[in-house]
């Protein structure tokens, strides 16, 4: 009998109704997967960035022994903290990812290029991935729960 009532009960759900009801679950699963992909990749460099603020000196100086300016290190973190809240937020997406991606490349570059120290290896792919992930988004936009998207229409 329940297996009578379940059939019955799926019949009542016209098949268009649950193509449309399947279609808007996934519609929602990507949108709620791209917005929790940018903070995701984001993340890092807003930590970052808000870190060298609170270590600033540290960070000068790091960066003058590597032959990187300290003067540079302002850019630095005003790169990190408003690239990762415009992607956050999915303003001006693919501009400020491929910005990102070129910034990830170059710093893994400068900073882990010490190839012969397994660590610095691993750092520097980590980089790579980080550019392929802001490639994605410059590939595909931010998504529907975006800035972009609002404006757009």
């Amino acid at each position: 009998m329940s297996t009578h009532a379940s059939t019955s009960t799926r019949n009542l759900v016209a098949p268009s109704s649950r193509n449309r009801i399947q279609e808007s679950s996934v519609n929602t699963l990507k949108s709620v997967s791209e917005l929790a992909g940018r903070i995701l990749l984001s993340a890092i460099f807003l930590i970052s960035g808000l870190g060298k603020i609170g270590a600033y000196a540290g960070t000068a100086a790091y960066m003058s022994s590597l032959g990187v300016p300290a003067a540079l290190l302002p850019a630095v973190v005003a790169t990190e903290v408003l690239g990762a809240v415009a992607i956050i937020v999915g303003w001006q997406t693919r501009v400020t990812a491929f910005l990102l991606a070129g910034f990830t490349l170059l710093t893994g570059l400068v900073f882990h290029s010490h190839f012969a120290d397994p660590m610095q290896s691993i750092m520097f792919l980590k980089n790579v991935a980080i550019a392929g992930g802001f490639l994605l988004l410059v590939a595909s936009g931010a998504g529907p729960l975006s800035v972009d998207r609002r404006y757009s229409k």
